[in-house]
C-alpha cells in the first residue's frame, strides 16, 4: 500500500497533492456529494450509464476547478474574496451637514 505525506511540518498548512487547507474540505465534501447524488439516481432507476457518466463528469468538473481555485487565489486566497464582497463598496452618510458638525449637549440630572 503507497504512504502519502500530508502535512509537512509545524505551523504549515495541511498539503495533499498540491491542495492546500480548505481547498481539501472543498474536494472531499464534492467528491462526497457526488457520490451521494450518484447513489440516490441509481436507486432511483435512472439508467447505470447515465448515472455513470453524470458521476465521471461531476467528479472530472470538481478536480478541475477546486485545482484551478488553488492555482489562481492560493492558500489564503479565497478566503479574501469571499470577504472582500462582505465590505460595503462605499459609506452613505444621510445625516444633515450641521448635524455632523455641531457639538451634542449632554443631559445630565
Amino acid at each position: 500500500m503507497a504512504e502519502f505525506s500530508i502535512n509537512k511540518g509545524i505551523g504549515k498548512p495541511a498539503e495533499f497533492k498540491g491542495l492546500k487547507s480548505q481547498y481539501l474540505f472543498i474536494f472531499a465534501g464534492g467528491l462526497l456529494s457526488v457520490f451521494i447524488v450518484f447513489v440516490i439516481t441509481y436507486l432511483i432507476g435512472i439508467n447505470q450509464w447515465i448515472c455513470i457518466g453524470f458521476g465521471i463528469v461531476a467528479a472530472s468538473v470538481l478536480v478541475w476547478l477546486t485545482f484551478m481555485l488553488n492555482a489562481k487565489y492560493g492558500e489564503h486566497g479565497l478566503m479574501k474574496v469571499m470577504a472582500l464582497k462582505n465590505h460595503p463598496r462605499y459609506i452613505i452618510n444621510r445625516m444633515a451637514y450641521k448635524r455632523l458638525f455641531t457639538q451634542i449637549k449632554s443631559t445630565q440630572v
